[in-house]
């Protein structure tokens, strides 16, 4: 890099002043006039009458278009505030307002993918075909079938209102409990303490001893707080399952799937090549104990490294590594991530009051984006910022696309991001510089297979048996423990000593209102990442253009249909999935050459 950079992003750029900006708050005021102004076009929209109605029409999309660019824009301040510091309290107010603000829009767009279903099959056919509305058909089609499978527009409407203090002021309520924890360590004979975050970040230290006090003392952390845990899953499924039934909607998965674009087929084809394939990574996991010392690994051994001497690196090195090896691959994405850590769009201070894990959250009104972190230099770090940089790569590319057609899925998301990943991680094995060297890369890489494979996978099969049992009664804390170390029994085959009990406490995934089962999608992302690349390594001088193609295409077509297009493949078969996974094997068989 040709400047010192910096650890803290510059949020005032956008707004200045934190939560108590001015120009936030005024941005804020305006957004919330233009969903009224939004609100009267929609209500005025009347497509029964005036047999479509597409000059309205055209210009509704417009206007959804941009209200929806600034509410997202509001959002993504508002999620950056909250998550730098988690004692913040006007943020936490405006954490609340987001919410009410939310509701507003659901039931503006509620109320108009409702109008759309009023339009007749035949005239809907011709107006989606038409030169003003075919870039955006995709999506047009997506609310109106939407529509279909919800309930009346009033119902809609108060289920909205009433989730602002129920289901999220619950998701809320889990943030406001990990903002008032702390876990406190001996080291060297002195009493430290540390943010949840902080703390989690040590799970990966080298000495063994060090790394079970961690483990014990987040254990009791989670332990102290799991009755408000319990309090706080159990509401939020139960909000969801409530609103499952009045849809008549019998499968839990039918919303993750739907926001995900994808078949139930694709899910299954996945989780099926997987458990097909999952020894290489038990034997992988047997070896690593011997390594170790240990007849079997502990959940705490399992990021662990082998080597004792664990290197770290700086902020500035991290970078210029990332940056480096994006190069190899796609120059543009390399220039990208430059601009991103010179204009300080990443905050990874390493510091208490911040949120645990990492996000990327994007500014489509500014056109730009941010990245969320906490950074102690470790190989794990450097992997995660290269992630968040695939996806701010991803909303990059796509800033001059359609609003509507920004609206990526999860699963897609992730798999910009882990193909970023698999970058860095694939170019950090190829150019080592010694044996001891290329293993620790190795390992580094054989860790992410094993979090999807394993860590993910038990995290879908306990939410789909929670949720299984959530249908008669409130399940107890007790009950979620045993469930929790059913399903890593399960995803890692047994081949732990001791699991995680309170995992279902601690994984912020669980208790995020906006998504369900938000776990599938990063193992998705993963392997389809990992067709991305092999086409990469066999069309490298194309490569950049059609990857670019690809990712802009995210936004307007179902998971089947665009690596269809892409790929030239059925995504609903097997064999995709287990020529990605053998790519994982291979690394595998390789370590344990070595």
């Amino acid at each position: 890099m040709e400047q010192t950079l910096h650890p803290t992003w510059d949020l005032d750029v956008i707004f200045p002043g934190g939560s108590d900006s001015k120009a936030f708050h005024t941005y804020l005021q305006s957004t919330q006039e233009e969903m009224k102004n939004l609100f009267n076009t929609v209500s005025y929209f009347s497509p029964k009458q005036r047999d479509g109605d597409e000059e309205t029409l055209v210009l509704l999309i417009k206007q959804l278009e941009a209200t929806m660019k600034k509410v997202r824009e509001a959002f993504a301040f508002i999620s950056c505030l909250s998550a730098q510091n988690l004692k913040d309290e006007k943020a936490n107010l405006l954490v609340s307002r987001r919410h009410e603000i939310k509701a507003e829009m659901d039931t503006i767009q509620t109320t108009f993918e409702q109008k759309l279903v009023d339009i007749p099959d035949i005239v809907w056919d011709q107006l989606v075909k038409s030169e003003d509305l075919v870039d955006v058909a995709y999506v047009l089609e997506e609310f109106r079938n939407h529509a279909k499978e919800q309930l009346v527009r009033d119902q809609e409407v108060l289920i909205n209102d009433l989730a602002i203090d129920g289901y999220h002021a619950w998701g809320q309520m889990y943030d406001v409990i990990i903002g008032n924890m702390s876990v406190d360590m001996v080291e060297d004979g002195e009493t430290k303490s540390y943010s949840i975050g902080q703390a989690t970040n040590k799970l990966t230290h080298p000495n063994r001893s060090y790394r079970k006090q961690v483990f014990q003392q987040l254990d009791k952390a989670w332990k102290n707080n799991a009755s408000l845990f319990g309090q706080t899953l159990n509401h939020l499924a139960g909000f969801r399952l409530q609103t499952y039934k009045h849809r008549n909607w019998n499968e839990v998965l039918q919303e993750p799937l739907a926001l995900n674009r994808m078949r139930k087929e694709t899910l299954d084809a996945m989780w099926t090549a997987i458990k097909k394939y999952k020894h290489p990574f038990v034997e992988y996991l047997m070896n690593k104990a011997k390594l170790l010392g240990l007849n079997k690994l502990s959940i705490y051994d399992v990021g662990a490294p082998v080597n004792k001497v664990v290197k770290t690196s700086s902020f500035e090195e991290g970078a210029d590594f990332i940056v480096e090896h994006f190069n190899q691959f796609s120059p543009q994405m390399a220039d990208f991530a430059k601009m991103a850590f010179e204009n300080r769009w990443i905050e990874a201070e390493d510091r208490p009051n911040k949120r645990p894990g990492g996000f990327c959250t994007s500014f489509p009104d500014s056109k730009q984006t941010r990245i969320f972190m906490t950074y102690s230099g470790t190989s794990s770090n450097i992997a995660t910022l290269a992630h968040e940089l695939g996806h701010a790569y991803h909303q990059h590319v796509m800033n001059d696309v359609n609003g509507l057609n920004q609206r990526y899925a999860m699963n897609v998301a992730e798999t910009a991001s882990t193909f970023a990943e698999m970058v860095v991680a694939d170019a950090s094995v190829k150019s080592a510089r010694s044996i001891a060297e290329k293993k620790s890369l190795l390992e580094d890489k054989i860790q992410r297979s094993i979090a999807f494979f394993m860590n993910i996978h038990s995290r879908f099969i306990f939410e789909r048996r929670f949720y299984e049992e959530r249908k008669q009664e409130l399940v107890p804390v007790k009950r979620l423990n045993d469930l929790m170390i059913e399903a890593q029994k399960e995803a890692y085959c047994d081949a732990l000593s001791e699991y995680d009990p309170n995992f279902w406490a601690s994984k912020l995934h669980f208790h995020i209102t906006r998504v369900p089962f938000y776990n599938f999608p990063y193992t998705f992302g993963y392997l389809f990442s990992l067709g991305i690349y092999a086409k990469a390594q066999e069309n490298e001088d194309s490569f950049e253009d059609a990857y670019i193609s690809l990712l802009r295409d995210t936004g307007r077509m179902n998971v089947e249909d665009l690596a269809k297009k892409h790929l030239d493949t059925d995504l609903t078969k097997p064999e995709f999935w287990e020529a990605a996974i053998q790519l994982c094997v291979n690394d595998v068989d390789e370590y344990l050459s070595l």
